[in-house]
């Protein structure tokens, strides 16, 4: 069940070792400080598009990257853009930290990404298909087939495709039909040749079939194009004129009532299905579409003209996730099989580590991909549910996969009789039904299942075991930075923590009794908690950064995480750099910091990596006058981390696992590596070559190729 959030009147502190010197009185800073973060957010996604341009990459690489921007923009005019749309309609929209109101925001979204999708277009059109035709893969438009390949779809046509069609009339007796979000769909003009009447149909390309019709080895043709060529029999005794697809975009992100909190998976659920009825926040039709039926398709959506884009050829093209499959070895990376840490085995053997025993000799700090899931997180909780000396193990779960080994080993816990926690966050954007589906499963099989508490999602990634080791009851603790997720953890880089030591089982212990129970006075020793102290514990070790610089003692700051956005945070860094304090930040998407302002972030740089992992972990290094700290958790620097969310960050003890994390951040902003760099214009340059030509070090590629030695040498 959820409760309501009882945060405030906590004592959640994370003691800092040295007493801070109250700082001066800080400069004033400039209005201009801050970047719009939606349009930082389309920058981040014309980083993913150049990726596709780069012809260094494979060819399949290049048209996966294609398929992932289009992703990614689907999702962003889903929230954000329809986000900023309700705000804006509301009436409580605000002006933005960049100093940008909404409406300006908005315009600049909607100029911004027509030019993105521009080129994406034309970069498959002009560049990746032609490449793809050249390897013998062939993505085909219907009078570009044969008379034999027309004849295998017309078969196709009859069998599968023509029985789940519904043609939708819209006359005086039809009303418009409704659009479903992201549905691919065919806008049909037929006439009656009796009457000599022009009449409007819309035809819904099934979602249930794949996109692609396979017409031979390496061959495809849009199912739409199918479609189309088929009218006539959708049609009969009717004269078709013209046929035009198009895609609408809608609102789906979910609002929950705080009131429904005693019903919250059915809440869910109800807004589940309204989501389906957002309103357009985009329509996407041909470039050749006929200006009366995009003109009947503006106004029966009620989008306006910014919002339509016009798409030279194909529609839709997350459908090239259907060629990425395609076993073709030669046109990708090659593959990479994720290693058993060696902190977990000293070398490869075919039996499964002991995680548990390991755990009890020594901490052991994670690097997925390159250190494997499947034998050391998903290991340690199916090790965990058939351990007869396991008493409990809690867990919580934000996303995790459709056959989650997971889920499976905490029912398999529970029918052994254990005390199973599963905190569910069953809001999490996208996977709502799964998670629902998890919940019940979970609850089916005697797991004790809460969902967290109203207006704070539960992110942070903790598991919790408990053990009789005979001498006493030992606490195993995972921390980690990504999902609980099998499947994205091996494309996912992230880092986590397996511990035995007692003050962060304590600490977990008392979190996990927060999200539970009804703990109002909580003291953490090795963890900062949001929504009270991760802003709070960041900014003040901030502050002794500058404190330390001031003294002369070793002072640096280095953060990597995946969005900063906090004003709060950024300020704090633009403090430390006019003092003087290095600062790097390494940041896969959104980056609202202008780095290398005179007078205000000149000791700042600011790095980008992708690649063919989705840098993902959070780190937060402090030089601390020659004592360096690290955190690691689940917290980006983003309102919603720090104030909507029950985030965990956890400090390292092992100076070998500081040091490690501090080798990887040196990789990343070393001046002979591979990425991209934000200037103080808000603009990111991607340097990829020394001045004599010569390919930068690629972080990922690096790492790939430290494990396979590592690899080899012990196998050796």
């Amino acid at each position: 069940m959820a409760r309501a959030a009882i945060w405030q009147g906590w004592t959640m502190t994370a003691p800092l070792e040295a007493e801070v010197s109250p700082p001066d009185e800080p400069a004033p800073l400039p209005d201009d400080r801050f970047l719009d973060r939606e349009l930082s957010w389309l920058a981040f996604n014309e980083r993913v598009l150049e990726l596709a341009e780069d012809d260094t990459l494979p060819l399949l690489e290049r048209a996966k990257f294609l398929a992932i921007f289009a992703s990614n923009l689907d999702e962003f005019f889903m929230v954000r853009v329809a986000g900023l749309k309700r705000r804006i309609a509301t009436g409580i929209a605000v002006r933005a930290a960049s100093g940008l109101m909404p409406r300006e925001v908005l315009q600049g979204i909607y100029a911004r990404s027509q030019e993105l999708m521009q080129k994406h277009a034309a970069l498959f059109h002009g560049s990746i298909e032609p490449a793809l035709e050249s390897e013998g893969i062939a993505v085909l438009r219907w009078d570009e087939t044969s008379q034999a390949e027309r004849d295998q779809l017309s078969s196709f046509f009859r069998d599968k495709v023509f029985p789940v069609l519904t043609p939708l009339a819209v006359d005086p007796a039809h009303p418009f039909p409704y659009i479903s979000g992201l549905s691919l769909n065919l806008a049909v003009v037929v006439r009656n040749p009796s009457t000599g009447t022009e009449l409007f149909a819309r035809v819904k390309v099934p979602p249930i079939l794949d996109r692609f019709c396979i017409v031979g080895p390496q061959r495809f043709v849009p199912l739409e194009d199918v479609i189309a060529a088929h009218l006539g029999e959708l049609f009969p005794g009717m004269e078709v004129l013209q046929h035009h697809t198009f895609r609408v975009t809608r609102n789906e992100d979910l609002e929950v009532e705080e009131d429904d909190a005693e019903n919250l998976l059915q809440a869910l659920e109800r807004e589940l299905m309204r989501r389906r009825f957002g309103p357009p926040v985009r329509l996407e039709v041909e470039q050749s579409i006929d200006p009366h039926v995009l003109d009947l398709l503006v106004r029966e959506l009620g989008v306006g003209n910014d919002e339509v884009v016009r798409i030279p050829g194909l529609l839709d093209l997350t459908a090239l996730w259907a060629v990425d499959r395609l076993p073709r070895d030669d046109l990708k990376l090659p593959a990479f099989l994720p290693r058993t840490s060696h902190e977990l085995s000293d070398h490869e053997s075919s039996s499964a580590p002991d995680v548990l025993e390991a755990m009890r000799d020594h901490d052991v700090l994670l690097h997925h991909p390159y250190d494997s899931f499947s034998t050391s997180v998903q290991r340690f909780l199916e090790q965990a549910a058939t351990d007869p000396k396991v008493l409990a193990i809690k867990q919580t779960l934000y996303r995790t996969s459709g056959d989650s080994p997971i889920v499976d080993a905490l029912v398999a816990a529970a029918e052994a009789g254990k005390q199973v926690l599963a905190i569910v966050e069953i809001k999490a954007r996208f996977d709502e039904q799964a998670n629902i589906d998890w919940a019940r499963k979970l609850e089916q099989a005697g797991c004790h299942v809460v969902y967290g508490l109203v207006g704070l999602k539960t992110h942070c990634k903790l598991s919790m075991v408990v053990r009789d080791d005979g001498d006493r009851l030992r606490r195993y603790i995972h921390i980690g930075t990504g999902n609980y997720h099998p499947k994205t953890a091996r494309l996912y880089e992230d880092v986590g923590l397996l511990t035995t030591d007692p003050e962060v089982g304590e600490d977990v212990a008392r979190l996990f009794n927060v999200l539970s129970g009804y703990s109002m006075e909580t003291e953490y020793r090795r963890l900062l908690v949001a929504p009270h102290s991760v802003r709070a514990g960041l900014v003040d070790r901030v502050e002794r950064e500058i404190e330390h610089h001031r003294e002369g003692r070793p002072a640096r700051i280095r953060f990597k995480c995946n969005s900063i956005v906090d004003e709060a945070t950024i300020d704090s860094l633009y403090r430390a750099s006019q003092a003087g304090v290095p600062v790097d930040v390494w940041v896969r998407g959104i980056c609202a910091l202008r780095p290398g302002v005179p007078g205000l972030s000149e000791s700042i740089r600011v790095r980008s990596v992708l690649g063919r992992f989705l840098e993902h972990s959070r780190i937060y290094e402090f030089a601390n006058g020659g004592e360096s700290e690290v955190w690691i958790g689940s917290a980006d620097l983003m309102h919603r981390n720090l104030d909507r969310r029950i985030e965990v960050l956890v400090r390292l003890a092992s100076q070998k696992h500081i040091d490690g994390l501090g080798k990887l951040l040196d990789l990343g902003f070393d001046e002979g590596t591979a990425t991209w760099r934000l200037g103080s214009d808000g603009e990111w340059s991607r340097v990829s070559r020394a001045a004599d030509g010569a390919p930068l070090v690629d972080v990922q590629g690096t790492l790939i190729g430290r494990r396979q030695r590592r690899a080899s040498s012990a196998g050796a």
